[in-house]
């Protein structure tokens, strides 16, 4: 009998001890390729052995300083090397211990900008349908994850939810990718008004959607048209780069390769790939200038706000970034997955549409690719192929509900940066395997 409260009251989990490069084995002695690093997680793989000599080494020199009192040099120099690469303006950090925390903190920010300028009714917060923004009661208000928001309804905060950008399934077919971007930003502009610009303080939104959507990615022009609604308004633009961000599409920041700068940008998963728990977000100038012309204090922290080992982890991850050279890795291995998925599932009976981008990767399954006509939900597809892909020894990310909440199944793929080709093969050919299993 185990005494840790496990997610899943009845299905018992492997129980993992070790990580050889991309692969998790368990008590069993079981090899699994991590196909998807848990939910984006690690880009490095489970045994980067730079990365646990800078663990050693911090732990080893101090443990734990208290954000309040000290900072420390692995939190400025982290700091440092995230705004020397982020869009312009971006040159303030905050860490916190992962992405819930990230957003909740860049709720409070964007709150405490307003009244610092003089504009106290600015408090109401628009966002995405099918996004996920988090589990904790803030961000699970923004995000519009249905399975996951049910039990809590009554707790959560009133926010406005306007259509994603999901091309797949909502781009009209006499509209060009670019008209129908427009028509979905605008309806940004319709609930600003709606609420009065006077009340809104700011928009949410994952550049390319993650786990509820399954690597939904921008149309052309799409980001350009949200910045420039907030600009009109007044509205703060917030990126959520907790999934996409840090390296996972190829760029160290999603938003990067639209050339469109938010005003807040989240962070975590990739940041410390998964060797330490942490999250952050960057803050624009415009908005710490504020604070520093008016209060002086950013009015929110955590105990382990700015962790030394956790800094120490995250500085170490980005320093691999830059000496293994592996964000152009990332768009190569992106490309020849890209090119394998296309050969093996592209006209497959089965699979609707294959999206995303660099390593972040989405694979909708449909009962009839013609009609895209879902699977039936109760038959739960996506937890079928999450089993499936176990017992073929791969781990991929799937979800349900990315139609409506309920219907329509998708399989998330975000494997390690340092991959090598020969795992592409091995990811196409175990899901391949898992597939059968699971639509014949």
């Amino acid at each position: 009998m185990s005494h840790v409260l496990h997610r899943d009251l009845r299905n018992p989990l492997p129980a993992a001890v070790k990580g050889d490069g991309a692969y998790v084995i368990d008590s069993a002695g079981k090899r699994y390729l991590d196909a998807s690093g848990g939910p984006a997680v690690s880009c490095l793989g489970h045994s980067h052995p730079k990365v646990i000599e800078a663990v050693r080494q911090q732990v080893g020199d101090i443990a734990f300083a208290y954000s309040a009192f000290f900072t420390h040099p692995a939190m400025e120099a982290l700091a440092d090397k995230l705004t020397a690469q982020a869009p312009a303006g971006l040159n303030h950090a905050f860490f916190v211990s992962g992405g819930s925390e990230a957003i909740e903190a860049a709720m409070k920010l964007a709150r405490q900008y307003f009244l610092e300028i003089g504009q106290p009714t600015r408090r109401h917060f628009i966002a995405r349908q099918r996004s996920y923004h988090g589990n904790t009661l803030g961000a699970l208000s923004l995000g519009h994850d249905f399975n996951r928001r049910q039990t809590y309804e009554p707790l959560l905060l009133p926010v406005t939810h306007i259509s994603p950008c999901y091309e797949y399934r909502e781009r009209h077919s006499d509209e060009s990718a670019e008209q129908y971007g427009i028509r979905i930003a605008d309806e940004l502009e319709a609930a600003i008004l709606k609420q009065g610009p006077e009340n809104v303080a700011a928009f949410f939104a994952e550049p390319i959607a993650g786990s509820s959507l399954g690597c939904a990615e921008p149309v052309p022009g799409y980001l350009a048209r949200l910045r420039q609604i907030c600009d009109r308004y007044g509205v703060l633009l917030v990126f959520d780069e907790v999934m996409c961000g840090m390296g996972r599409t190829g760029y160290l920041y999603a938003c990067a390769e639209d050339g469109v700068v938010p005003d807040i940008l989240t962070m975590a998963k990739g940041l410390g790939a998964g060797y330490q728990p942490i999250g952050a977000f960057l803050a624009h100038d415009k908005i710490v200038g504020a604070l520093e012309k008016g209060s002086g204090q950013l009015k929110h922290g955590h105990t382990y706000a700015g962790h030394t080992v956790a800094c120490a982890a995250a500085l170490a991850v980005q320093t691999a970034f830059e000496e293994e050279n592996l964000l152009p890795r990332v768009r190569d291995l992106s490309a020849k997955l890209r090119a394998r998925l296309n050969d093996s599932f592209g006209q497959h009976p089965h699979i609707g549409d294959i999206r995303g981008r660099g390593l972040f990767i989405g694979l909708e399954l449909v009962a009839d690719r013609e009609t895209k006509q879902a699977f039936d939900p109760s038959d739960k597809k996506w937890l079928k192929f999450r089993q499936a892909g176990f017992e073929e020894g791969l781990i991929t990310y799937p979800a349900g509900g990315c139609i409506d909440g309920k219907s329509g199944d998708h399989i998330l793929l975000a494997p390690p940066f340092n991959l090598a080709d020969s795992q592409l093969d091995e990811i196409v050919d175990k899901m391949g395997r898992a597939l059968k299993r699971v639509v014949g």
